[in-house]
């Protein structure tokens, strides 16, 4: 099992249109399907519900690292924080960036998710498996949401 998950895609939307779906909380809240309850700050925690079938119980919370806007959006997090009796918080979080870049038709987003190995073993391997699916669905989302 690898340490990091990274998935690449390319955008048909300018780089400008893709950093507001990705820092705006309420656009990113529309496409990743959570409701947060504030903007983005560098250094601060966002936190919010998930609105994802089945995730409802689900409270979302990530601390906001970087906005280098329009070039990097990262926030540290804990992967696949969804039993609510677990508390998540002594665990060592990874750490999430989208890397914009512009091309030639419009965007290419690299997201990636690093830090696996320091998750707790007996969850580690489950946290990876779900995260590297759901960055996959994101990156569709995203997708259709900047494209249309």
């Amino acid at each position: 099992m690898s340490d990091r998950i990274e998935k690449t895609i390319e955008l048909n939307a300018p780089i400008e249109r893709v950093w507001r779906a990705l820092t705006d909380h309420e656009e990113f809240g529309t496409w990743f399907r959570v409701k947060l309850d504030g903007p983005f700050v560098p250094g601060q925690i966002s936190r919010g519900r998930i609105t994802y079938p089945g995730y409802e119980h689900v409270v979302w919370e990530a601390k906001v690292v970087s906005m280098d806007k329009p070039r990097l959006f990262s926030f540290t997090w804990h992967p696949y924080a969804v039993d609510p009796d677990v508390d998540y918080s002594k665990e060592t979080p990874t750490l999430v960036e989208f890397h914009l870049r512009p091309t030639a038709t419009g965007t290419q987003l690299i997201g990636i998710e690093s830090g696996f190995g320091a998750i707790p073993a007996h969850r580690r391997a489950e946290a990876f498996r779900m995260n590297d699916g759901g960055w996959e669905e994101q990156m569709k989302n995203i997708k259709a949401y900047v494209e249309t």
